[in-house]
């Protein structure tokens, strides 16, 4: 029991550790027309709409994007851009020009960014359901946008788009649960154990 918790924990951590990496750093997802333009990860999507509300100050936005900023200058070996230009690198002072509707049409792919990007964050200290939720629906979204742009052509189906580095982040969403991962544990424990063996280990228990 003690083993199985244990390394129930260790593989949450690690999960949650790539899936932190995946989101913050901006592993592209997804292809999808937003208020800057075309975004492929939940943090842009997450921080165009913030900076569309002014719910949060631009200072977090900010800090959000920071780390894959610095990220892709080590990548392509230039120099680190400033701080403060941050918001003019991403185009999020051009998102209050987009009419709200650009994010109502695609609700399910907000509010999966808003998830993924909170569970990315809150999984380094406690294991939760928040990341694969966030993960699925933005999955959810994505697929009924290309079915309506299929048969109601109400999208252009050739902008939205899933990348296959989308497996690695639901595979590590799920992962970073650790209920579920014990649970899968005790199962593979339970077959490896020979039905005479438990027979005996239940008489022994009586």
């Amino acid at each position: 029991m003690a083993s199985s918790k244990k390394n129930a924990s260790i593989v949450s951590r690690i999960a949650s550790f790539i899936y932190f990496i995946i989101i913050i750093f901006q592993v592209p997802l997804f292809r999808v027309p937003c208020r800057i333009g075309i975004c492929t990860t939940p943090t842009e999507v997450t921080s165009a709409q913030l900076i569309a509300s002014e719910v949060f100050p631009a200072v977090v936005v900010k800090t959000l994007l920071y780390p894959s900023v610095i990220a892709n200058a080590m990548i392509k070996n230039k120099a680190i851009p400033s701080y403060n230009n941050l918001l003019n690198i991403h185009d999020l002072k051009i998102v209050k020009d987009f009419p709200v509707t650009t994010d109502l049409q695609r609700l399910e792919v907000l509010v999966g960014s808003y998830f993924s990007v909170a569970g990315a964050i809150l999984g380094l200290v406690r294991s939760g359901r928040m990341s694969l939720f966030g993960i699925l629906l933005i999955i959810w979204g994505l697929a009924k946008e290309v079915f309506l742009g299929k048969y109601a052509t109400r999208v252009d189906t050739k902008a939205v788009h899933i990348y296959p580095t989308m497996t690695i982040a639901v595979v590590s969403a799920f992962f970073s649960i650790t209920r579920d991962v014990r649970t899968i544990i005790r199962c593979f424990k339970a077959k490896r154990i020979p039905k005479p063996l438990r027979k005996c280990t239940k008489v022994k228990h009586k």
